[in-house]
């Protein structure tokens, strides 16, 4: 059951990235087109900022789907990098759950829960693996 878990959390945050870039894309088109000002910053760095934050916020999207679609692939545990990037990802998930209630909806919220329990569902199945040595079993369990 992990294996297709991950491989679902990876294409979920796939397709997360690209509505991630096209919403930035949309809202620094529409803060060029108004040549709106907030507390006197300048237009152009807003929607420059916008696009910048977009893409960044997508490749890391991308990053964190390519390292669940890889453990769902080859079904082993995941490295301390990739656990700490997976643990990054949930904590974001949950806040901007938390923040999307108000501002977007019930909908929203919902989507981001949903991404925060696969990308928990993963973490959980794809735990680290027990060394040799430090009991792994009942048996040990038993013996003690």
């Amino acid at each position: 059951m992990r294996r297709p878990v991950a491989i679902v959390t990876g294409l979920v945050l796939f397709g997360e990235a690209v509505g991630i870039v096209l919403i930035n894309a949309v809202l620094a088109t529409v803060a060029e087109n108004q040549n709106m000002s907030l507390a006197g910053l300048d237009p152009d760095a807003m929607s420059t900022g916008t696009w910048v934050m977009g893409g960044v916020f997508g490749l890391l999207l991308v990053l964190c789907g390519l390292i669940a679609l890889l453990a769902g692939v080859r079904d082993r545990a995941l490295g301390r990098f990739g656990r700490i990037t997976l643990i990054g990802c949930s904590v974001v998930h949950g806040v901007l759950g938390a923040v999307t209630v108000g501002l977007v909806g019930w909908g929203a919220f919902a989507f981001m829960m949903l991404v925060l329990a696969l990308l928990v569902l993963t973490l959980l199945a794809y735990g680290p693996e027990p060394r040799v040595g430090e009991g792994a079993g009942p048996a040990e369990a038993r013996a003690v």
